[in-house]
């Protein structure tokens, strides 16, 4: 195993799970091109397990990780959704925000029903995820998630990735700590972000036209927004 002694035993361990929970019809690895979900892909390599990768377009994700999938992780399946970011605003009347991120249920965490799902997720994201358990049933969605590297910090994430010489998103140099939707609700780097991507901020423009437009037409008429860019400053300050 090549990897520093200090992380020996969370790969071992990750890779014992991995094998323990293998199902006869394979994983359903939920790759996002992240360094997390890197990891567990080779994780699932080492491991010798059967898996089918899958990501999930969400229309908002940057283009260097959308190149990066397409041109490291050529097998990994490309699925899109019924509906998209610019669609999904308006019908749901409102902008995704840390408490309603209904974005993600429809965009990033769709597919795998039925299926043991593999996920990159760890405790050290969140205070939420800081309760979340390795072995866990969606009884919802009728899945069972999986989550071989909950425990591992930053450390150990990156000290793996080097270690096996994996390939990684560029934008990982250029700063940017975790990956995903630009404008995401989670980031604390929203602003920023939008102004790298114009052509994305100006789609979320568009979306909240075309949300005012609805809310109208439905009687929720509000004084705080009247204009896309209204809404814009106020998801930004949110």
């Amino acid at each position: 195993m090549n990897a520093p002694l200090f992380l020996q035993q969370s790969v071992s361990d990750s890779i014992e799970l991995l094998r323990m929970m293998e199902p006869k019809e394979g994983y359903y690895l939920a790759f996002s091109g992240g360094k997390d979900s890197i990891v567990l892909y080779r994780l699932a390599e080492l491991a010798g397990v059967r898996f089918d990768a899958h990501y999930n377009i969400t229309t908002a994700d940057p283009p260097e990780l959308v190149r990066f999938i397409r041109d490291t992780y050529p097998t990994v399946h490309r699925d899109r959704a019924s509906e998209t970011m610019w669609t999904l605003i308006p019908r749901k009347l409102m902008p995704p925000t840390r408490l309603a991120r209904y974005c993600c249920e429809v965009l990033k965490e769709r597919g795998g029903e039925g299926r043991v799902v593999l996920t990159g997720i760890r405790s050290a994201e969140s205070t939420k995820r800081k309760h979340r358990r390795q072995v866990e049933p969606c009884n919802r969605k009728g899945k069972t998630l999986i989550h071989p590297i909950l425990r591992w910090t930053d450390s150990e994430v990156w000290s793996f990735v080097r270690s096996q010489g994996l390939a990684y998103c560029v934008l990982y140099d250029r700063g940017y700590k975790r990956l995903g939707c630009v404008g995401c609700p989670m980031s604390y780097n929203k602003r920023c972000e939008l102004d790298a991507y114009p052509k994305i901020k100006a789609a979320y423009l568009r979306a909240f036209d075309r949300m005012l437009e609805e809310r109208k037409k439905r009687g929720l008429v509000t004084t705080r927004w009247e204009t896309a860019e209204d809404v814009m400053e106020w998801w930004l300050s949110e």
